[in-house]
């Protein structure tokens, strides 16, 4: 298996996102070692000095202005992780645990933390050995760091604490064991290390950024199959229009519509003699719309990889040698990241759940059978499915709502402005699967609609989309037990393979910098 190699301070999200989805082996770069054993060498010199410096020599947040005895160094940090470990709620998704793993070993990796060498490689080594920690998913406030969810993986490397290991749940000692690795004694400052930092929050973020730019993508097939359905026109995705507002998300948007659609005899079929002058907004916006979100999701996947390669916890050693004291344990720029993907994830489902809303509606969907049944009113057709795209809609607008502006005072006082970004992140994942279950939904409808149009055809790329879909969900001929068909098209979604059908290329870029097809 080949190794993902991680060089602190330039990690990219096309690795994030391989860490993200797989488990690769991974390892930090060697080259960071010098800089990582001189910020230990510094620390540990510091933890035998008089010099009160935070967090090495004394107590912590309210505390921290009493004075800890070089002899009790050791039991300082291990009373800091064991005394934070208060998480609550459902295990963190292991896959996610993993990127907060990853994420922690880059963030060590820039040397300005003073955590020595081995505690980066037995985190390593429970990536390769599979020791994944059991992470309660609530309990932290985005500042000072993600205390709580970080000490849970950092009891795993004491020993203590709770591990996945061969798909069994036991204590953090066993699964060290199993896998043949050592618990660690952590030395000055490396339990502050480990929790002061954003690394849960990031990789929470990056996690509801990978799956809502999928989901995003998705979408442009599935307007393209909606614009086809009802009869839509293509005239609003021509180029010059685009070019003219000059947006990078509008014009991506409209160019792989473009492409998608191309060849349809459905669309050619009614250039000439159709008496409707415009469509509705969910058909002929899409560009403006759903560009809008990706320029969103790009904004937010900037701000990740910065902090994805960020040194985030406090005191740091600088580069002279200084311990300094800071706040860059506060997540606010990932609590606004986490604000902007929400923003997009509600606003691809509302105008996805509008075009649901056209195509069962016989007084819009332009001769469409009402709900797309086959003899309506013996069968209700998608009826109920198009009620339970609303609902997801509105659960999704809720969701959407900014985490980023509260905040509460914590810690007696001390940590008196937080950013939330742990459950603002969080969420994303709940969003995106219902916006996956909107989309296939739509899917579903679509796909009925263009098959309504018969003998006349789709595009090709999207004839090959819905062979796909055909090969697992048979048209609705009559009504039947929905909910499975609804939950395989979701999936579907989700996982690419009809937009892996429809193109061989990707039809989005998260990274998009010129605007070289204008």
């Amino acid at each position: 298996m080949s190794v993902l190699t991680l060089t602190p301070g330039a990690v990219d999200l096309d690795l994030l996102e391989q860490i993200y989805r797989g488990s690769p082996l991974i390892q930090i770069d060697r080259d960071a070692r010098p800089a990582i054993d001189a910020a230990a060498k510094r620390i540990a010199a510091a933890a035998e000095g008089e010099e009160p410096i935070y967090g090495v020599n004394t107590g912590f947040g309210k505390l921290a202005s009493i004075k800890i005895a070089p002899a009790d160094t050791f039991q300082l940090q291990r009373n800091l992780i064991l005394s934070h470990c208060c998480g609550v709620g459902e295990p963190l998704n292991e896959s996610i645990t993993r990127l907060m793993m990853a994420l922690k070993l880059i963030s060590l990796g820039r040397g300005a933390s003073g955590v020595r060498f081995e505690v980066l490689m037995l985190i390593e080594d429970c990536l390769a050995h599979a020791v994944t920690p059991v992470i309660p998913d609530q309990g932290s406030v985005g500042a000072s760091g993600d205390l709580a969810p970080l000490a849970h993986m950092s009891a795993v490397l004491m020993g203590e604490g709770e591990a996945w290991f061969q798909g069994e749940r036991m204590s953090g000692g066993e699964a060290l064991h199993r896998a043949g690795l050592n618990p660690v004694t952590l030395g000055p400052k490396e339990g502050l290390g480990l929790i002061n930092g954003t690394q849960f929050s990031t990789a929470c973020a990056l996690a509801g950024l990978f799956d809502a730019w999928r989901l995003a993508e998705a979408t442009l097939l599935t307007a393209s199959l909606s614009t086809d359905a009802i009869m839509g026109s293509t005239a609003p995705l021509r180029p010059e229009i685009h070019a003219l507002r000059g947006h990078l998300g509008q014009i991506d948007v409209a160019s792989g519509m473009r492409a998608l659609m191309a060849g349809s005899t459905i669309r050619e079929s009614h250039r000439e003699g159709d008496s409707r002058v415009q469509d509705p907004y969910c058909i002929r916006c899409h560009p403006q719309v759903a560009g809008a979100c990706l320029d969103l999701l790009r904004m937010a996947a900037y701000t990740l990889e910065v902090e994805a390669n960020a040194a985030t916890d406090n005191p740091l050693v600088a580069a002279c040698g200084r311990i300094l004291s800071g706040g860059n344990f506060h997540a606010e720029p990932v609590a606004f990241a986490a604000d902007q993907i929400a923003l997009a994830i509600a606003e691809l489902g509302a105008i996805a759940q509008r075009r649901v809303a056209l195509m069962v509606d016989p007084a819009l969907s332009f001769d469409l059978p009402p709900f797309l049944a086959d003899d309506p009113g013996l069968n209700s057709g998608f009826m109920i499915a198009e009620v339970s795209t609303a609902a997801l809609m509105s659960e999704n607008k809720h969701l959407a709502n900014p985490c980023s502006t509260d905040s509460t005072p914590t810690s007696a006082n001390q940590e008196d402005h937080v950013s939330m970004a742990a459950h603002g992140a969080r969420r994303l994942g709940r969003m995106n699967a219902n916006l996956a279950q909107i989309l296939g939904i739509e899917l579903l409808c679509a796909a009925k609609g263009i098959e309504h149009r018969a003998p006349l055809k789709t595009s090709a790329p999207l004839q090959r989309a819905i062979a796909v879909l055909r090969s697992k969900i048979p048209p609705l001929a009559e009504d039947r037990f929905l909910a499975l068909d609804l939950h395989q098209a979701a999936t579907m979604i989700r996982d690419r393979r009809l937009v892996a059908a429809a193109s061989d290329a990707p039809l989005l870029s998260l990274k998009r910098e010129t605007h070289d097809d204008v």
